[in-house]
């Protein structure tokens, strides 16, 4: 291991030891509170463009499963840990993680104090860093400061499928054909699309809509992705092309791009939400699901109403949200809401068959208390009207 470094873009210096790839990287800091799943983390398309820091404080101990993966290839920028184990066991791993980032040209850091490094962004926000051997503090400094922020980024483009394909259910009674625009997607979503009996299409991120009806599929599914949704006007109005027409389910980044086609706004969160234990309030029955997150904007239903949302003060309660809202696709019920910081989570339309949130309920890594809102997207193509109920 070579002495290395992390500067961030506002001067901090945190020394760790290299243990990927040699050199040197840049990417937008934020931290993963998830205790476990570290290969779907780093092979999560979401994490375009990002320097993944984890703050459980061993990392690497059951090696790398290449079943795990969620893509071909690693997605991070690069990966900060506190201690790395060098040697795994697990009768599942197909390798060590270190050998696994090196055979991708990952720069990795350990031995790095993830406490600090943690506190610094949630107390400053997600930030651009450059990290790495090779490099002095200044170069690295210069390197932070001059790396892009996220806001404004169309990364989805850049993880995207360039070429369609097809996924066939391992269920000889397909329940029909799902188009998947992919925005990033994960290969579990796509295991949980086809063992439910539909076969998937899965298009780039540029399909317009005519092509995706030009499939006659029973649904269409919005995945999840990494960059800004603002800058995605050309999926926004594939969305928009698609409303009433067929059964929508949206996740994550598509879950962010279906409210910006119903007319809403998206902004920036201070510094994420990310890991496999973040609470989330059904608002139909109060019941509270513990769920998987990887997403940096959020949607703002208030947008739609003129209003301002009222400040928060004291714990996280529904008012925070409209409970309604009408637009052009006629009124939209908010289902969902994070208990950390207030933000939607969930919507509804209720008129159009179409429905998103803001986890993942594929999990991958994390808890799987919401997998029902897959069985629920099946019912919407069934012809079932409860959209609002798992």
């Amino acid at each position: 291991m070579r002495d290395a470094m992390l500067v961030t873009a506002d001067g901090e210096l945190f020394r760790g030891r290299s243990v990927g790839s040699p050199g040197v990287t840049v990417g937008e800091a934020v931290f993963n509170t998830a205790m476990t799943g570290y290969t779907e983390i780093i092979t999560d398309p979401s994490y375009k463009g990002q320097v993944v820091v984890m703050t459980s404080s061993h990392i690497g101990n059951y090696g790398v499963t290449i079943e795990d993966t969620q893509s071909t290839v690693p997605a991070v920028s690069g990966l900060v840990t506190r201690a790395m184990t060098g040697h795994p066991s697990s009768w599942r791993a197909d390798g060590g993680l270190t050998e696994y980032l090196r055979e991708h040209d990952v720069v990795a850091l350990t031995d790095v104090d993830t406490r600090r490094l943690t506190r610094h962004i949630r107390d400053r926000g997600a930030m651009p860093v450059a990290m790495g051997s090779g490099a002095d503090e200044r170069e690295l400094k210069t390197l932070a400061a001059a790396a892009p922020r996220m806001t404004g980024q169309d990364l989805a483009s850049v993880v995207t499928t360039p070429e369609p394909y097809r996924v066939e259910s391992p269920d000889p009674r397909s329940g029909g054909l799902v188009v998947a625009i992919d925005l990033g997607v994960k290969r579990d979503i796509l295991g949980n699309l086809t063992m439910r009996g539909y076969d998937v299409v899965v298009l780039p991120a540029w399909a317009t809509a005519e092509k995706v009806l030009g499939h006659s599929p029973s649904g269409v599914f919005l995945s999840n992705g990494p960059g800004d949704p603002e800058p995605l006007t050309g999926v926004v109005e594939t969305v928009q092309g698609l409303l009433g027409k067929v059964p929508l389910f949206g996740i994550c980044l598509g879950h962010q791009v279906l409210g910006l086609a119903v007319g809403g706004r998206t902004f920036k969160l201070p510094f994420g939400h990310h890991g496999g234990n973040h609470p989330v309030r059904r608002l139909d029955d109060g019941r509270v699901e513990i769920t998987s997150q990887n997403h940096g904007f959020a949607v703002d239903l208030w947008s739609l109403t003129g209003d301002r949302p009222p400040p928060r003060s004291g714990l996280v309660d529904v008012s925070l949200l409209p409970e309604r809202v009408d637009s052009v696709y006629g009124e939209i019920v908010t289902t969902h809401q994070n208990l950390n910081d207030g933000t939607l989570e969930g919507m509804r339309l209720v008129e159009i068959p179409a429905f998103s949130v803001q986890y993942h309920p594929e999990a991958a890594p994390g808890p799987r208390d919401a997998l029902g809102l897959f069985d629920r997207f099946a019912r919407l193509m069934e012809g079932g009207d409860d959209a609002g109920a798992d």
